[in-house]
């Protein structure tokens, strides 16, 4: 039996999960000519350059609208989008405060989350009309396996890669430093080892557990897992509540700089450019504002856009989603993984060119059937379904293919022909939307 425990542990008061500590600095600085490495450190010297200050694109909101007068304008013009304190939140926020709703005839009011359970029940009630969310989270409240059943929309993927696996220090001063350590720790020492996912049916689920049966090791037999908030990660392990987790940036970096936990694995580890958080909505919303919907998407391809168009825009980013508002941390624990530089917490320091992305020519934000059908496949791997679905049938009623291509059209944004796509995982299987129950069946770990 798995030892799913299904109650959110509290955040620790000495924990560091209120930190807005950067120091204010005047210095000016250039992207023009530098290195990714150089920009890097010179960026955190840069910390203290105000949001306002650095925005200089006014021009945005004022752009002249995309909507006729007639039927194309949308339907609903405020709309309430929650989001996680999360990185991959960035696309939404710099979406909203930057003006690139307006341009769409939108106003974007994101709304801070306290869990994705939080998330989950405000978008299956009406309070939220869309949100930045994971997508094993939406295919599960549409078959019914992650909470009250009800039809939902993914209108677009929000990001690729950037979250990855934390063990504690005191596991890698045992030679748990990576998967492999960790599987030799596990047998060698006895006893029951706590770790965290931040959603029962949602992405870090699926990675931790993949990348665990990939070094040998039964999530559902072998250890205990349990359900615990994105912010709220670094303060249990600071207690130690657990051994190890998977999350979103910055809350690995968070451990690393805090010196409680290293960086053991990445996401694009076991799967490079893998989707991650989607903007997500009930099929109710999509239907019945589907002009609204697209023009969320266009301004969020926007935003987007935006982001991954320089280092300097991700360090503005970066500056943007520290504040209390939204992420509330300090500038230097996001900047530096955005940017491709990761230190594991044990002295190295790498640049990955597989970080997360926003945009990246729009291959991004396709929400492609064979990514929602993927999570469909480790759902009935693990258990959580008990019979295959048809997983072709469930992709096409989820993912919006037809009105992201609408926003997408409004944004000047190339579509790909295909909607499956190939991926090799870490286990070195590949994934390609075919035959899925069979794929689903032939994991030699399973429930």
């Amino acid at each position: 039996m798995h030892k799913q425990n299904k109650s959110i542990l509290k955040t620790n008061k000495t924990g560091a999960l209120n930190e807005n500590s950067a120091t204010e600095h005047k210095t000016e600085f250039s992207a023009k000519n530098q290195t990714r490495r150089e920009f890097i450190q010179s960026a955190s010297s840069v910390v203290g350059l105000g949001a306002s200050s650095m925005l200089g694109l006014s021009s945005i909101g004022t752009a002249t609208t995309a909507w006729a007068a007639g039927s194309d304008k949308p339907e609903k013009e405020e709309v309430k989008i929650g989001f996680i304190p999360l990185t991959d939140c960035a696309s939404v926020v710099i979406a909203a405060v930057m003006g690139f709703d307006k341009k769409y005839g939108i106003k974007i009011v994101p709304s801070k989350e306290s869990s994705w359970a939080s998330v989950r029940d405000k978008l299956v009630n009406g309070e939220l009309d869309a949100a930045h969310v994971l997508y094993g989270l939406v295919y599960g409240v549409q078959l019914g396996i992650g909470g009250p059943k009800k039809d939902m929309s993914i209108l677009m993927t929000l990001n690729n890669n950037g979250q990855a696996i934390t063990l504690s220090k005191k596991l890698a001063d045992k030679g748990a430093v990576d998967g492999a350590g960790l599987a030799k720790l596990m047998a060698r020492e006895k006893r029951e080892y706590t770790f965290a996912q931040t959603f029962p049916t949602g992405t870090h689920a699926m990675w931790l557990y993949y990348w665990l049966a990939a070094h040998g090791v039964n999530p559902m037999k072998d250890a205990k897992v349990i359900t615990v908030p994105p912010p709220q990660m670094v303060a249990n392990m600071r207690v130690d509540n657990m051994d190890g987790y998977c999350v979103g940036e910055p809350w690995n970096h968070r451990a690393v700089a805090d010196g409680i936990g290293i960086t053991a694995a990445t996401t694009q580890d076991i799967w490079r450019d893998h989707p991650e958080k989607v903007l997500g909505c009930t099929a109710e919303f999509s239907q019945k504002y589907p002009n609204t919907a697209r023009a969320l998407i266009a301004a969020i391809l926007d935003a987007s856009r935006w982001i991954d168009a320089s280092l300097m825009n991700k360090q503005r980013m970066a500056e943007i989603i520290a504040e209390k508002s939204y992420v509330n941390t300090s500038v230097d624990v996001i900047n530096q993984r955005i940017m491709g530089r990761y230190q594991n917490g044990l002295g190295k320091t790498w640049d990955d060119p597989h970080y997360m992305k926003f945009f990246n020519d729009g291959t991004v934000n396709f929400p492609y059937l064979s990514d929602g059908m993927w999570f469909l496949t480790q759902h009935k791997r693990w258990g959580l379904l008990k019979a295959d679905p048809d997983y072709l049938a469930v992709a096409k009623a989820v993912n919006r293919i037809d009105i992201y291509k609408d926003g997408a059209t409004l944004a000047k944004v190339n579509v790909p022909k295909d909607p499956m796509r190939k991926s090799k995982l870490i286990d070195g299987t590949v994934w390609d939307g075919q035959n899925p129950a069979a794929y689903a069946a032939a994991f030699k770990i399973k429930a």
